[in-house]
Formats: structure tokens, C-alpha cells, sequence
């Protein structure tokens, strides 16, 4: 009895320490313009990098449209309130549903492929979805689309520091609630789909159309960070979310941590400071930065940051113990 209410309390564990980060990084924001652009690059690279971990992580899938589907989700906003005088809240949901039709779209078209051919498949879908919008005159083509409306509940508008503090929110709640799916009993079957499909499929279970759910669940979870995006900033362009942004998302998990979505949103973090602030002394310096910390990590930390820590956490532990027992 009270293993498994410590169990139930340490499922709360991370979200608490996630929160207690979160309001670290709002404080740290505050009202400053510059700080909340940062923590806004943070929530859209979390939320595409949770949706790349959904499928990498529970079935084994390597998909590289992630890019894509934020892209879907930032101009389901856009053309919904610029072109179309529809609300804000109606280009989420579109962007959301449509990114989850072509997810399962690709999926069925893929359904035989594995591996590389697979990342190879998606990896070319992703490439000519952003020269179409490149060269779509109505999606505004290089110059993107503008003017997206600021949000408004009722009649009043938010301002860019709440509607930050709920994308902060949204990214613990859905690292939480894929955390706890992660830890279900379907969560178990999905997670041997990646390991041992046969194991799955004598089961009576179908492993293809498994696959399909969850990757348009990681596209749901990647078009939420485009429509976030493009809220707060009020703009897209086809060059928001391109390749540079799908690799940044496959090294995220890593040096995070692939073992927990916890990782996805730790390194999201991680990537945006050392991406960006490197970027300010020396052009190009952050993507090397970031590609040496991600060598260093697997090198040192194959379970990534939180890996570590959790490793340090239980090492300190039976320290503790062995002093105690000692005394």
C-alpha cells in the first residue's frame, strides 16, 4: 500500500519540477520583449519536439515532416484570420486536424517502409511542402503571411506575456499527459510496437494502424507549436519552419533525454539558448554549439540531461543510505 501511493506521488514529480522551471522562466521573462520572443521560440520548439518524440519514442517510427506539420499549424492561423476573417481559436483546430489527415495520409503511403527509407520518404514530403509554399502567390510565397490578429476572449486581449504563460502552460500539460499515456496500459503496447512488433501483432493487435495513431498524434502535438507561434508573433514565413528546424528537433529528445517527453521539453530549452545566444557573437556559432553539446551528451550522457541527473539523484541517494546504515 504505501509503495504504490509513493508511486502515485512520483508520477507528480516531474510536473512539479516542470512547473516550478516554468515559472522560473516567466520570471525571468517578465515583461521584457526580447526574453518573451525567446520563451516563445521555446514553447514552439517544445510542442514539435514532443510530437517528434510520440512516434520516435513509443513505436520506434522516424518521421521528418515534424517541420511540416508546425508549418501547417502556423499557416491554418494565418490564411483562417488573414484571408478567410475567421477566429484564432478556428486555425488551431484546423491546423491540428489537418496535420493529423496528412500524417495518416503519409502513414498509409509508408506503411512498408522502415528506417531510412522512411525517414527518406518523409524527409522529401517535408522538402516539397516548403517549396510549394515558397512558391504559392495566396500563401503570400517568400514573404509568408502577416497581420495575424492578436488573441481576444470576450472581447479582451491578453497582451504577448499571458498568452506566453499559457503556451508555457500548455507544454507541461501535454508533456504530463504523454508522460502518464506513456506510463498506461496503451501506452506499454505502443512502446513494445517499437521494440518487438511480432511480440505485438500475435496479439491480435494491428500494428499498422497503431503506427498511423501515433503518428498523427505527434503531427496534432507539432501543429499546436506552429499555431502558437504564429499567435504570439503575428507572421509566418516558409522559412520558420524548415529542415534546420526538424534536425534541431531530432537533437532535442537527445540531449534532454529520449527515455521521458520531459527530455523533448528540456532540450527544446537548451537548444534555444545555445542556438540563439550563441548566434549573437558569432554568425553560425550556435548550430556549432549545439552540435558539440549534442556529441558531448551522447558521448558522456547517452541517457541525456535528464538521464544524468536522475543517475547523479540515485547515486546521491544510496549514499545517503550507506551513511545512515553507517551511523
Amino acid at each position: 500500500m504505501a509503495a504504490a501511493r509513493r508511486t502515485r506521488s512520483g508520477r507528480w514529480v516531474p510536473f512539479l519540477l516542470g512547473a516550478t522551471g516554468g515559472m522560473i522562466l516567466l520570471v525571468w521573462a517578465g515583461s521584457n520583449g526580447y526574453r518573451l520572443s525567446i520563451v516563445t521560440l521555446m514553447v514552439a520548439y517544445a510542442l514539435i519536439a514532443i510530437g517528434m518524440y510520440v512516434p520516435v519514442a513509443w513505436a520506434g517510427s522516424l518521421s521528418l515532416a515534424y517541420g511540416a506539420y508546425g508549418a501547417i499549424g502556423a499557416y491554418s492561423v494565418a490564411v483562417a484570420t488573414t484571408k478567410l476573417n475567421l477566429p484564432v481559436w478556428l486555425g488551431w483546430v484546423a491546423g491540428v486536424v489537418l496535420a493529423a489527415v496528412i500524417a495518416v495520409v503519409l502513414g498509409v503511403a509508408t506503411a512498408r517502409l522502415l528506417g531510412f527509407h522512411l525517414a527518406a520518404a518523409t524527409l522529401l514530403f517535408a522538402t516539397a511542402f516548403e517549396t510549394w509554399l515558397d512558391n504559392s502567390l495566396w500563401l503570400g510565397s517568400s514573404n509568408g503571411l502577416v497581420g495575424v490578429p492578436e488573441v481576444a476572449v470576450l472581447g479582451w486581449r491578453p497582451g504577448q506575456q499571458a498568452v506566453v504563460t499559457a503556451g508555457v502552460g500548455l507544454v507541461l500539460l501535454l508533456a504530463f499527459a504523454v508522460d502518464r499515456i506513456t506510463a498506461s496500459r496503451w501506452g506499454v503496447v505502443v512502446r513494445a510496437l517499437g521494440q518487438s512488433p511480432l511480440v505485438v501483432s500475435s496479439s491480435g493487435t494491428s500494428t499498422g494502424r497503431l503506427t498511423i495513431v501515433v503518428l498523427a498524434l505527434g503531427a496534432a502535438v507539432a501543429a499546436l507549436g506552429g499555431s502558437f507561434f504564429v499567435t504570439t508573433v503575428g507572421g509566418i514565413t516558409p522559412e520558420t519552419f524548415s529542415m534546420n528546424v526538424v534536425f534541431l528537433a531530432l537533437f532535442m529528445p537527445l540531449l534532454g533525454g529520449i527515455g521521458t517527453p520531459w527530455g523533448a521539453v528540456v532540450g527544446a530549452m537548451l537548444t534555444v539558448q545555445l542556438t540563439v545566444q550563441w548566434e549573437i557573437f558569432a554568425e553560425g556559432g550556435g548550430l556549432f554549439v549545439l552540435s558539440v553539446a549534442v556529441v558531448l551528451v551522447l558521448l558522456l550522457a547517452p541517457s541525456g540531461v535528464l538521464g544524468y541527473l536522475a543517475a547523479v539523484g540515485q547515486w546521491a541517494g544510496r549514499l545517503a543510505r550507506g551513511v545512515r546504515r553507517a551511523r
